[in-house]
């Protein structure tokens, strides 16, 4: 075993071992002596002024402590060694050391010409010698990057990104620079060793995987302030609570009022710092805004709308407390004089300035990724929560004013009502934002302290556990009302399509009786249905009707989409239009049978499976190995980025809702049992039995074999057969019945479908889909649109393009159909 390890990882082993041993050489577990780190160590006076040209390399293998070493044993075992068993062991090799010398090298060239400008940051940190073998070992793991699926590729550069520029922005230390041009520079050496001459191109990602990686994004910015506390140089609006940990006293409240905009120093900065932390309340209003981040990166991870505007909100309050505080953007009070002494004062604005506009930055990514949030919380728990806000906001400021009025002579200078109106928004904003902002009063008894300190902290707790409590609070439509839905599907309600009435997005109506209901989504005005209403025949029926009612009541134009033919029967007694939308195709499994002609193509793609050591599995989500699951994510992931359309929502499933215990997968696996291919199924229910099931998600590897889906769909309708099921449905070809050489002429409304079909198939591929499912000789039954008026079909056209293209914006579903046109 130790023989294939070394085999296998040869250049992490000794990596590593190199490491462990400077560690122990360089007396790393009880702190480097002063001889070795200047020897080997780098940075600017080590690089120009002393001409130790090895340094930049030397420098990755020492380490300051021995939590740092085993911090970086750590990494390098489970980095590099990743990064080796991607993409080998030369390359890993050469990304090391490339990566680390260009890290340093790059960074010292920017601080020679910053310093010979006089850039105060650069000159004060010419003396300091780094260590920090993170800048290769970043290098290297962004390298290998561009040899792994696009899954992986993507979370490894935003993760790796997002960490290296927060470490830059809140520490600030010349290895936080080294290490991040080092993982720029692992960018671009892994597109120069995988594919010499090709272009960066940013892949397309499921809502799925943006709500992943846009949660760490604000998650990673909400932890960045704690790299103030591990920092010996403290940037950032945080900085203070670094402060907690050092033995200082301020210099007194005579010299605070020196501090101004374009005039800091950093002895004034100190001062205020610690005059204005001292107590608990002051740090826990610092923590509190975070931890309100983190609540909102938790319900992006979970898709909820709420999250992404907690953290649109909360990130724009930081920015501009942060511009207001940081004298950036007076309101009101003393006017701004810029007073500039050297130079070194712009460069304090400037930092202020990016403290600005990192939060900021943040809320502009989150909007404009709004659209693949569609959760949505019950617009009651949203109203209670802002009404709570506001009325914890005003109760308190009343109280810290009527109080501190009453109480004025327990401050120190005696204090008015303006005195305590100007003070009021500090007493709300987190410390960072303040240790420029002069100190005017302070509390001197134990009752204006209590108040003075800890009227801001409640009103941040109320802020992180009300959000909570709306984050972890049922979706709209998916408690009492989806579990009604969901009763009404196990009794035989609705048809084959009918268990997409359950996914997240929809809204539901029940009938008087509760003994029908509809599942729909108001867009643009426009009430679209999923499929027809869930219940009994009679009920169902007339449902229709009263539905229609409910929407007219709020000014809704209802449309029943993609239902069966008797419902479309209906609509049209009452007067309605309706068109052919598709065909669903549906197979029954008691007559399933592979003999003859007809059936040579599932013949040979099961013989090939079969040939291969391809084997299917049928499971669910919740059965599936870790590993078998990262396989699937990365598959679906792969089929998304390749497409040159964002994922469809609305009757068309994703990952998210394979989740669901009642769904079940057909997977296939190869013979080193990974997975190459899968399906995924909703079933149908009557009397609490499953009576069929519909086909839903369909996925494989690119280079997979020929054939490998038909064989998932063979394997599928025997195991139907053999439970006696009813029906095996594998769902709609939408746009294709003008496709079928079996109908007769159309009318003028089909014959646009057809023709709106035809100039999408070079992207959607809809006849390539109906010919892939003719192969299973199946039923075609037609599914309609009916609507009300056809003057409200342009409103209609946009509200289903908005429900299958959620994340797409008007310019993208012009250009996707100026696309097309050019195409055709």
């Amino acid at each position: 075993m130790i023989s294939r390890v070394l085999r296998r990882n040869p250049v992490t082993l000794a990596i590593t071992a190199i490491l462990i041993a400077m560690g122990v050489i360089g007396r790393g577990f009880g702190g480097p002596d002063l001889v070795l780190p200047f020897a080997l160590g780098t940075g600017y006076e080590q690089l120009v002024e002393s001409d130790r040209w090895w340094t930049p390399l030397t420098s990755v293998f020492l380490t300051h402590s021995v939590i740092e070493l085993a911090v970086v044993v750590l990494a390098a075992a489970l980095f590099i060694g990743v990064s080796e068993r991607i993409m080998g062991s030369w390359r890993t090799a050469v990304a090391f050391v490339t990566t680390a010398v260009l890290g340093v090298t790059i960074g010292v060239v920017a601080q020679t010409a910053a310093s010979a400008a006089g850039e105060m940051w650069s000159r004060r940190v010419s003396e300091l010698v780094t260590l920090d073998p993170m800048t290769a070992i970043a290098g290297t793991l962004m390298t290998a990057s561009a040899f792994v699926c696009v899954l992986w590729r993507r979370r490894i550069r935003v993760l790796m990104l997002s960490g290296v520029v927060v470490f830059l922005l809140y520490s600030g230390q010349p290895s936080d620079f080294y290490r991040f041009i080092g993982a720029l520079a692992g960018l671009g050496l892994g597109y120069a060793l995988r594919s010499p001459g090709g272009r960066l191109h940013w892949h397309r990602s499921s809502h799925h995987e943006t709500r992943v990686l846009l949660a760490a994004v604000v998650a990673i910015s909400a932890l960045g302030p704690v790299v103030t506390l591990l920092s010996q140089m403290r940037l950032g609006p945080l900085a203070p609570l670094g402060l907690l940990l050092a033995d200082a006293q301020p210099a007194g409240l005579r010299n605070l009022d020196q501090c101004q905009v374009l005039q800091v120093t950093q002895t004034c900065l100190h001062d205020i710092a610690i005059e204005r932390i001292s107590g608990v309340g002051p740090v826990i209003l610092t923590v509190l805004p975070l931890l309100t981040l983190l609540v909102a990166a938790f319900a992006l991870l979970r898709g909820r709308r709420f999250g992404a505007w907690l953290a649109i909100v909360v990130n724009v309050s930081l920015a501009a407390l942060a511009a207001f505080f940081y004298g950036l953007l007076p309101l009101f009070g003393q006017s701004l004089h810029v007073k500039v002494a050297t130079p070194s004062y712009w460069e304090v604005t400037f930092d202020l300035i990016i403290c600005t506009l990192v939060p900021l930055v943040i809320a502009v990514v989150v909007l404009a990724n709004l659209a693949h949030f569609t959760v949505r919380v019950s617009r009651r728990a949203v109203r209670l929560y802002l009404t709570g806000v506001i009325i914890a906001l005003v109760g308190l400021a009343a109280t810290y004013l009527g109080t501190g009025w009453l109480l004025r002579d327990g401050f120190r200078p005696r204090v008015s009502l303006v005195d305590l109106l100007s003070d009021l928004p500090d007493r709300f904003a987190p410390v960072g934002f303040l240790n420029i902002e002069p100190l005017t009063f302070t509390p001197v008894q134990t009752v204006t302290s209590t108040l003075y300190f800890w009227i801001g902290p409640v009103f941040w707790l109320l802020v992180v556990v009300g959000a909570l409590l709306v984050v972890l609070r049922p979706t709209r439509g998916s408690s009492a009302g989806r579990a009604r839905v969901e009763q009404l599907l196990l009794e035989g309600g609705g048809g084959s399509l009918a268990y997409s009435a359950t996914w997240a997005g929809n809204s539901y109506w029940f009938s008087p009786d509760g003994r029908a209901a509809v599942a729909y989504r108001v867009i643009n005005g426009v009430a679209l249905t999923t499929s027809e209403p869930i219940g009994d025949e009679e009920s169902s029926f007339a449902a229709i009707a009263e539905f229609a009612r409910y929407c007219d009541d709020n000014g809704w134009t209802p449309v029943f989409y993609a239902i069966h033919s008797a419902y479309a029967d209906v609509c049209k007694r009452m007067g309605w239009s309706s068109t052919i939308i598709g065909d669903e195709t549906v197979v029954h499994p008691s007559a399933w049978e592979t003999t003859g002609k007809r059936w040579q193509d599932i013949r040979s793609s099961i013989n090939r499976a079969e040939r291969t050591g391809v084997r299917a599995q049928w499971t669910s989500f919740g059965q599936l190995s870790a590993r078998h699951l990262g396989q699937i994510v990365e598959i679906s992931e792969q089929w998304v980025a390749e497409k040159e359309l964002p994922e469809l929502g609305f009757t068309l499933g994703s990952i998210d809702e394979l989740r669901d215990p009642a769904v079940r997968l057909m997977i296939a696996c190869d013979a080193r049992d990974h997975v190459v291919a899968f399906t995924s199924w909703l079933p149908s229910y009557r009397g609490g039995h499953v009576t069929g099931w519909t086909l839903d998600f369909m996925r494989r590897i690119p280079d997979g074999s020929t054939g490998v889906m038909e064989f998932l769909i063979a394997r599928s309708a025997e195991r139907f057969r053999d439970e006696g099921l009813e029906f095996m449905s594998l769902s709609t070809a939408p746009l294709s019945r003008g496709m079928r050489p079996d109908m007769e002429a159309a009318s003028g409304a089909a014959r646009v479908l057809e023709y709106i079909g035809t100039r999408l198939e070079p992207v959607y591929g809809f006849r390539s889909l109906l010919n892939f499912k003719r192969k299973f000789q199946p039923e075609f039954l037609p599914l309609s649109m009916a609507y009300p008026d056809t003057l409200a079909l342009p409103a209609i056209g946009v509200a289903l393009a908005r429900a299958y293209l959620p994340s797409m914006s008007v310019r993208g579903r012009i250009q996707l159909f100026r696309n097309i046109g050019q195409r055709n």
